[in-house]
């Protein structure tokens, strides 16, 4: 009777094996909110290597036809030769990337940052230009 009741208090009780498993998911839950930022400061960084993916197409799109692209020709001006683009040598990309939320990267040339240049940005996670979460290239 001994060894039975020796037995009996080695092991966990139902309750004690809850509230272990509760505390371990209370633990992933907190530990996974707070990775949610670092996640969403790796798109940001992936968005801002892709502009510079842009920036090198489309200096190379500069040498050759002497401009950038306009706004309306915007980054299909890469892949595709403008109508009346005349020492067009392109492509100078395959095909045109996304941002990391699935959306076209947002050009215009003149930019108004960049009067002189171009401007490329994306709209960010809410997808809405003009927010404070729109990732520009550093």
């Amino acid at each position: 009777m001994k060894s039975l009741r020796h037995t009996a208090r080695a092991a966990f009780t139902l309750m004690e094996i809850m509230l272990v498993v509760m505390i371990i998911a209370l633990l992933a839950s907190l530990a996974i909110f707070n990775m949610g930022d670092m996640f969403g400061q790796s798109q940001d960084v992936a968005a801002k290597v892709d502009m510079r993916t842009y920036k090198v197409a489309l200096l190379s799109y500069r040498g050759a036809t002497g401009n950038y692209p306009s706004t309306a020709q915007g980054l299909n001006a890469l892949v595709t030769k403008p109508d009346n683009a005349t020492s067009w040598r392109g492509p100078y990309m395959e095909a045109l990337k996304k941002d990391p939320w699935g959306k076209d990267f947002i050009y215009v040339y003149p930019g108004q940052k960049h009067p002189t240049s171009y401007d490329i940005s994306s709209a960010g996670k809410d997808g809405q230009v003009g927010t404070a979460d729109d990732v520009w290239p550093d």
